[in-house]
């Protein structure tokens, strides 16, 4: 019984620390509601890299989620929210960065590779082709050797032809 009884307080001391933080703000309409949901699933975190704000617990992406709630009761647009974030944190906290120049790569840089792929294994292609055809334009001399290189020799007989 004693037993019993420690764990069950080690498992309640254990599971205190476990408490995710649930971001509890009120809006004055629906509208602002789905401007706030579209605003965190659209950010990302910048310090779990592969989550938005909406889904992140790193204390960075609560204070995002508080500083675009102020944001929006200020009446700010998504537009001025989205730039000051960029402003401070960079464009990676946009999970679609604009085209520039910076990120010419990262947009077109996948799709010119594989163009850039097909263009080889075109080449590869069209180069052997070219050695296989290149074959069929022999000389009268080149086939004559070619005929005779091929044709079997009375010596090239096989054991079955001379048990006959």
């Amino acid at each position: 019984m004693k037993r019993l009884l420690t764990a069950g307080l080690l498992g309640l001391t254990l599971s205190l620390g476990a408490q995710a933080a649930i971001d509890t703000y009120e809006f004055t309409d629906e509208a602002d509601r789905q401007r706030y949901r579209g605003l965190v699933e659209e950010l990302r975190c910048p310090k779990c890299q592969n989550q938005n704000i909406a889904d992140s617990d790193a204390p960075i992406a609560m204070d995002l989620r508080a500083e675009v709630y102020r944001m929006l009761e200020e009446g700010q647009s998504n537009a001025q929210i989205i730039d000051f974030l960029v402003s401070r944190y960079g464009d990676f906290v946009l999970y679609k960065p604009p085209v520039t120049a910076r990120t010419l790569l990262l947009w077109y840089g996948p799709a010119s590779l594989l163009v850039a792929g097909f263009v080889m294994l075109g080449v590869v292609v069209l180069r052997r082709r070219g050695k296989k055809s290149a074959a069929h334009h022999l000389s009268a001399d080149e086939q004559q050797r070619l005929a005779a290189l091929l044709s079997p020799r009375p010596t090239d007989q096989t054991p079955q032809d001379k048990k006959d």
